[in-house]
């Protein structure tokens, strides 16, 4: 094989493997698809991003800390992954209720 084949056929073969597995696309892989496309159209809004619920402690006389802020925020992005990569997981497996359910959850943790 020339040089031009073998450097061509890598290329050739992920084309192929990216054009299969859009073939197979799963029942609401076009809303996933959109809502990531939002939350990177969003990256210059100061007021966009992961929220959640006001915690008691919050809500009584603590105080935050730096650390806890930061722990608090990596759960939350923590979560937030799972919960995308859930919604994915059952796209994949063609679960429309499952998939739309877990992508709703998802839309509620990231404000837009």
């Amino acid at each position: 094989m020339s040089k031009f084949q073998t450097a061509t056929l890598p290329i050739v073969c992920a084309l192929f493997c990216l054009g299969v597995s859009a073939a197979h696309a799963g029942p609401c892989s076009a809303d996933i698809a959109k809502f990531e496309q939002a939350i990177r159209d969003s990256a210059g809004n100061p007021f966009a991003g992961l929220s959640a619920p006001q915690s008691i402690a919050a809500q009584i006389d603590r105080q935050p800390t730096p650390e806890s802020i930061k722990r608090e925020q990596d759960k939350l992005k923590a979560q937030f992954t799972a919960t995308m990569a859930r919604a994915k997981r059952l796209d994949a497996a063609g679960d429309s209720d499952g998939c739309n359910a877990a992508l709703t959850q998802a839309k509620r943790m990231y404000i837009l």
